[in-house]
């Protein structure tokens, strides 16, 4: 099998070799029309020549699998590549929706270092797949969002973090808690962010990738323990009302 070159980037010929051991029948017409049907966007040279990354290679197997195992049209295989790059999974059942992944689905337990600013790639929701996923109605979403718990990104999509809050809080009011009740969890997680940044600020002013990169870590970390702090207090608090 063709190995891929480790470079950045690929030329359209260098594409088709390493395409043409899983797929005899792939052209270089083929590949022209999957980036005329917009499947597929690879960069140009100034010169005009096709620049394809590995994910454009990686996004040219996907259709082409799906093509080839599973007949699907090729407005079939773009809207679950538009899923994917919101970071959906595509529909499990012919004619069904985009799903979300089922770790963000599940998430339970307390976010570790690697959950501050390293997503691999970020969820991008619409309103009504928000409302489904997390299993709260509308009137629900506009208290989160009127309280500040929940806010949609520019361009008017709902990240991960929306996600996961919107469904703790939905668990949270099988209790009797509503959103207005949880206001003072935003107020403590602003002044947990505004202690971070005072130790993170300083390496950022300095604008240099290695202490971008310091940042960033310290971020991570502090982000992490904090939330651990906090839980542990939460849980040391109530042990007098348990008998603890």
């Amino acid at each position: 099998m063709t190995a891929v070159p480790s470079r950045a980037y690929m030329s359209i010929g260098e594409v088709l070799a390493s395409l043409r051991p899983d797929f005899a029948d792939v052209t270089i017409s083929k590949i022209r029309f999957l980036e005329a049907e917009g499947l597929v966007e690879p960069e140009r040279t100034p010169s005009g020549y096709r620049k394809f990354s590995r994910d454009d290679v990686a996004r040219l197997r996907y259709v082409l699998a799906a093509q080839r195992d599973n007949y699907l049209p090729l407005r079939v295989i773009k809207a679950h590549l538009e899923a994917i790059d919101r970071g959906l999974e595509p529909p499990a059942t012919p004619g069904g929706g985009p799903q979300v992944p089922r770790a963000l689905a599940i998430a339970e337990g307390l976010p570790g270092p690697d959950a501050f600013g390293r997503e691999i790639t970020e969820l991008r929701l619409s309103r009504e797949e928000l409302l489904d996923a997390a299993a709260v109605d509308p009137a629900q979403l506009d208290l989160l969002e009127q309280y500040g718990l929940v806010a949609a990104r520019p361009g008017g999509f709902y990240d991960g973090d929306a996600l996961v809050i919107a469904k703790t809080v939905a668990e949270m009011s099988r209790f009797g808690l509503e959103p207005r009740h949880l206001r003072a969890f935003r107020a403590a997680a602003d002044r947990e962010v505004g202690l971070v940044e005072q130790v993170v600020a300083p390496l950022v002013r300095q604008r240099n990738p290695e202490s971008r990169g310091r940042a960033e870590e310290t971020a991570r970390e502090l982000g992490s323990l904090s939330v651990k702090l906090h839980a542990m207090l939460v849980k040391s608090g109530l042990k007098p009302l348990l008998g603890g």
